[in-house]
């Protein structure tokens, strides 16, 4: 886990608090993590709420203010869930790059394997031509020995 510029965890294991802080998570109305945000205008402008993720295209009308203490430590709860949620789309990333070499090793191979097969046909259908001339030339033959002998 990167510290960013700015930014203190204080004391104590960061993984310890970080799981304290993704445990205590604040669920909106509709059940998903509620976000903070900022009062934009009114007598509470500048002050910190939580809401729900999906506003203003939902019906959920989550709204709490959070007093002012709050605001440091769910802040740094909403960085360490941004910075576990990058790492494990990072480690999908390096997943997805290896799986994508082995399969165009796999594609490589396949179209070696398709041009050895179309290799194979068209000599396949040579043969046949081959054997076709040699079944007429066999059956003139035949037919020329045949009156010959009448």
């Amino acid at each position: 886990m990167s510290a960013r510029k700015g930014c203190s965890f204080g004391s104590g294991s960061s993984s310890n608090s970080s799981r304290r802080l993704l445990q205590n998570r604040v669920k909106c109305n509709c059940g998903n993590d509620a976000v903070i945000r900022t009062v934009r205008n009114g007598q509470n402008a500048g002050s910190k709420f939580y809401g729900c993720p999906l506003w203003p295209d939902t019906k959920c009308e989550m709204f709490k203010l959070i007093d002012g203490s709050n605001v440091a430590e769910e802040l740094q709860s909403q960085l360490l869930e941004m910075e576990v949620v990058q790492k494990f789309k990072d480690d999908k990333i390096k997943k997805l790059q290896s799986n994508k070499g082995s399969l165009e090793q796999e594609l490589s191979e396949l179209k070696s394997e398709m041009n050895q097969m179309k290799s194979d046909i068209m000599k396949a259908n040579s043969d046949v031509a081959n054997l076709k001339l040699g079944l007429f030339v066999v059956l003139l033959l035949f037919i020329i020995m045949y009156y010959l002998k009448l």
